[in-house]
């Protein structure tokens, strides 16, 4: 077994031995790399997550008795979507609404849908070896330590590296995931064996982008290293961990765990930071200073009928079209009246969206059901499954409808602009 001094480590990759015949793999003919430090030896796993080979390595290194903790590529909520099918139908949808928080539950299930697609085609469920680690530990009593930073925050940092067009790219690739119902191409599922699964999942805009590979791959290595360091604490008792992690992050960890100086406390918090928005909606705050100015100006200089024309079409256009995309989500007659009402007035208030308006109706009057969030994966899966799961259907009503409104926003703004300079 390849060792490392707090220093140094050496990885050891699957080529470099074969794997034996038996039906018990030797879990050493893997990629793999050993570090000590601070009198804690590290034993980094690196698995393929669409490889049966990687289940029974992890299987084979956990029944080999040597480790008394271990450490897995996952947070908690990535662990419960493995393992307890059932989450999904206990979530609050109207309060995800509420909070915000819709664009990540999108986000999530284009993760779950790609994973989905690699499941059907491959035959294994993409993180099997994540979900057979954890398992293991607990039914053996071990520590079992979750290391990876929440999905959550690392999308919001790769989102504000990216800039506006780098952020509408990578929307562009979520939604692509959501909607795609192709087979994945053999040459990601090659990429997969060595590489991230939250990488693959963003497509094409992944590769070369060096914002998201910071966010996604060398930000997390860093932190799985610090988890790892503050997790094995003299307290915890650990002295022999196995880190269960994919291939794409082993020689990243295998450089920042013995070399990382700064406390691990500091380091995780440092890389959990998102920053805050700015309190000031400076975009909100000129369009609702322009679209009120316009309207004053219109009837000021032009009197009623000009003030009224403007008014009226900001009015139909951006209640029209928002209504529009509230209906080709297929929502309800309520939910489209809504999106009509709500379009003109929530592009001028910070805190409004007629999208979160619009599909708090739908929720309200379509309560998804208990079957509909346990056939969620599975429908989101395909373009048809969206318009037929009532919990899909919210989500489509949020994203049309306020699409709609952004364009009767950026069309309403042109034609006052045009009355204005005329």
């Amino acid at each position: 077994m390849p060792t490392a001094t707090s220093r140094s480590a050496t990885v050891t990759d699957a080529d470099d031995a074969a794997t034996p015949a038996a039906t018990t793999i030797d879990w050493r003919s893997q990629p793999h790399a050993v570090v000590e430090r601070d009198g804690v030896r590290y034993t980094l796993l690196g698995t393929a997550h669409v490889s049966s080979s990687s289940v029974e390595a992890v299987r084979a290194a956990i029944d080999g008795g040597g480790f008394d903790t271990i450490a897995v590529e996952l947070d908690p909520q990535r662990l419960q979507s493995l393992t307890d099918p059932g989450a999904l139908a206990k979530l609050d949808l109207v309060q995800v609404i509420r909070s915000g928080k819709t664009s990540l539950f999108a986000a999530n299930l284009g993760l779950a849908a790609y994973q989905r697609r690699l499941a059907e085609q491959l035959g294994i469920e993409p993180g099997a070896e994540l979900k057979a680690a954890a398992v293991d530990a607990r039914a053996r009593g071990l520590a079992l330590h979750l290391i990876d930073r929440d999905v959550g925050i690392t999308f919001k940092r790769a989102s504000q590296r990216l800039g506006w067009w780098g952020r509408a790219n990578l929307m562009g690739g979520l939604i692509a995931a959501l909607f795609g119902d192709e087979d994945v191409g053999d040459d990601e599922i090659e990429k997969l064996k060595h590489g991230d699964m939250l990488e693959a999942s963003f497509g094409e805009f992944a590769a070369g982008n060096p914002a998201l590979y910071e966010a996604v791959i060398a930000e997390r290595d860093r932190y799985m290293a610090a988890r790892l360091r503050e997790s094995a604490t003299a307290a915890s008792g650990a002295r022999e961990v196995l880190a269960v992690v994919g291939a794409g992050h082993l020689r990243g960890l295998a450089q920042h765990l013995p070399e990382g100086h700064e406390e691990p406390t500091a380091a995780r918090v440092e890389l959990e930071t998102v920053k805050e928005k700015s309190s000031i909606p400076w975009f909100s705050v000129m369009l609702a200073t322009f679209v009120l100015g316009g309207f004053a100006w219109g009837f000021w200089r032009g009197g009623i009928d000009v003030g009224a024309d403007l008014l009226l079409y900001w009015v139909l256009l951006t209640g029209t079209l928002g209504a529009i995309g509230c209906a080709v989500a297929g929502g309800h007659p309520l939910s489209i009246l809504a999106a009509f009402l709500a379009s003109p007035i929530t592009p001028l208030h910070p805190a409004l969206a007629s999208g979160t308006i619009s599909a708090l109706v739908e929720a309200w009057v379509r309560k998804p059901t208990h079957a509909d969030f346990m056939a969620l994966r599975n429908d989101v899966a395909t373009i048809r499954g969206w318009w037929r799961n009532r919990v899909a259907r919210v989500l489509l009503n949020f994203f049309l409808t306020s699409l709609g409104t952004a364009i009767g926003v950026w069309l309403g703004g042109a034609r006052m602009l045009g009355k204005l300079l005329g």
